[in-house]
């Protein structure tokens, strides 16, 4: 059975980010289903989140779940809940149990190893000025409750999982990135071209990549080096 490519946004939860991956994955024949959040709902914490996916889901199987930067707070509280082949985090934040959005940037030392940045160019510096200009007319707003929701889980599911990070992330630079893949899930990294918000500006380079991790979902993780 071909899998379902099953893609979780980041913060603000707008599943039009993945609008440029979702058409190449159904180019290649694929199916791909891009996940809307209530972020705007200030009534909806993590638990709603993970609602929202679960239902995209409904009952289809082989399931290869992709979560782009906040989403790897909601990712894995679905793998509790569906059978989930594969997770690929792209761009991630990793929680540890109990931690919240506000306080992993201290705890995974953010603040000391990258600091200050500027925010569009962060996010923007690679996104073509057309897919930009759609971005901004898309501008989510993101509720404060789920940031403030200790992450729930006991530990990480017991589920196979890759992490994709893009070369010129600004926001979550590679060795950064490489360092907290480490310390929290002890894997390596799987590297692709691009910044922050890849599925924007380099949609096919990132799809070559899942669709390599999700045909070799059977072999081992990158252990960290």
């Amino acid at each position: 059975m071909d899998a379902t490519f099953v893609l979780v946004p980041g913060a603000g939860g707008a599943g039009w980010y993945w609008h440029r991956v979702v058409a190449a994955l159904e180019r290649r024949g694929r199916q791909a289903i891009a996940v809307g959040l209530p972020a705007g709902d200030d009534n909806a914490g993590l638990a709603e989140y993970a609602d929202a996916v679960v239902h995209a889901i409904g009952d289809r199987r082989a399931i290869v779940l992709v979560a782009q930067s906040y989403g790897g707070f909601t990712a894995p509280l679905v793998c509790e809940r569906v059978p989930v082949e594969l997770l690929i985090l792209v761009n991630a934040m990793v929680p540890r149990p109990g931690e919240t959005f506000n306080e992993w940037w201290a705890a995974t030392g953010w603040h000391a190893e990258v600091g200050e940045v500027d925010m569009d160019d962060a996010f923007f510096h690679d996104v073509p000025d057309d897919v930009k200009a759609a971005a901004l007319q898309e501008e989510p707003q993101q509720s404060e409750t789920p940031l403030k929701e200790p992450w729930p889980l006991e530990r990480w599911p017991d589920v196979p999982t890759r992490f994709v990070q893009s070369r010129d992330d600004r926001l979550f630079p590679l060795e950064y990135q490489r360092r907290v893949a480490r310390e929290r899930l002890g894997i390596g990294l799987a590297e692709v071209p691009g910044g922050h918000l890849v599925a924007l500006s380099r949609p096919v380079e990132l799809v070559d990549m899942l669709e390599a991790l999700a045909g070799d979902s059977r072999a081992a993780a990158p252990r960290a080096g």
